[in-house]
């Protein structure tokens, strides 16, 4: 759906007239607000299938810290691996890296540990690899990314609609204080249900995920 899809789909639901625009009221804006804030909460709820992408990473001799593009600081990784060397690559803390680049003369070579080193200029989050690249190298980054919000009438949410619209209602019936019928817990119930049946279904493709080994 789109962002004003989804607007108009929560002023339905809550007996308000449909818009043409996202901005062409204050009211409709402040629901738009809560369809950003109804993500944000969905978004964060569960790694779903369609916010999963893999980012390509070429590194260049001696360099170490590398962005991870468009990731805005939003981005969970699942897992790491050197495609030049066909090997998963390990995590370690910074103090680790922390030791090897600056208590000991780095070796370089073959990557094969990482670690997070903030972010860069743009906001996107970096990693940085030990030991430094001799050479270059494509490490291929598994990771999930939030969007950022919705902006523009067509922009497309990309996660499921429904969790999104009914915790939009609920968010906005809780504002407004009255509904006329239902009352604001039964809406944050109902976007509930919505939301952990979305989650199931996702799950589905994912089984190894939900499953926990000791």
């Amino acid at each position: 759906m789109t962002y004003l899809e989804l607007v108009n789909g929560v002023l339905r639901r809550i007996r308000e007239e449909e818009v043409t625009t996202v901005s062409g009221s204050t009211y409709a804006k402040m629901i738009g607000d809560f369809v950003n804030d109804a993500k944000t909460m969905v978004e964060n709820a569960w790694d779903w299938s369609a916010l999963r992408t893999t980012l390509v990473i070429p590194t260049v001799a001696d360099t170490s810290v590398y962005s991870l593009s468009n990731s805005q600081d939003s981005i969970k990784v699942l897992d790491v691996i050197n495609d030049s060397a066909n090997v998963f690559m390990e995590y370690r803390p910074a103090s680790w890296f922390r030791d090897k680049y600056y208590n000991a003369t780095p070796v370089s070579g073959t990557p094969m540990y990482y670690t997070f080193s903030g972010v860069d200029g743009s906001g996107d989050a970096q990693i940085q690899v030990y030991p430094k690249p001799d050479d270059v190298y494509s490490i291929r980054v598994a990771s999930v990314i939030r969007n950022e919000l919705l902006t523009d009438d067509a922009d497309v949410l990309k996660i499921p609609a429904l969790p999104v619209l009914h915790m939009t209602v609920a968010l906005a019936a809780r504002e407004r204080g009255e509904t006329g019928g239902t009352s604001t817990a039964e809406y944050f119930a109902m976007a509930d249900s919505y939301l952990s049946d979305a989650i199931a279904m996702d799950a589905s493709r994912h089984p190894d995920e939900t499953v926990w080994y000791s």
